[in-house]
């Protein structure tokens, strides 16, 4: 599966921009979209922008990957409390 993520222009040269979202910053190519400047959200996917966002098409890719983060989170303990009998801290009281 490819993930492409939405992150904002901090700085430009040449084709060459740094990116960041979150506290993490990197580099990439905007060869693809020239047209992108200082303050845009670009999608990004495996080093180069390949399209440019507005403010809320990146706010919402933002929530929906939390909402996707959290369900997943939930499944896992879900998994986790069905494996170790439901009690908290992965201990079946019931054992004993």
């Amino acid at each position: 599966m490819c993930l492409a993520l939405p992150m904002r222009i901090t700085a430009l040269e040449g084709a060459r921009a740094t990116i960041a979202v979150e506290g993490l910053e990197q580099e990439c190519s905007v060869m693809l979209v020239p047209e992108a400047a200082v303050g845009d959200y670009v999608l990004v996917h495996a080093g180069f922008a390949i399209s440019v966002l507005d403010e809320a098409e990146a706010q919402e890719t933002y929530d929906l990957l939390r909402e996707i983060a959290e369900s997943g989170e939930e499944e896992d303990a879900e998994d986790d409390a069905a494996s170790t009998g439901g009690a908290p801290g992965g201990h079946d009281l019931g054992s004993r």
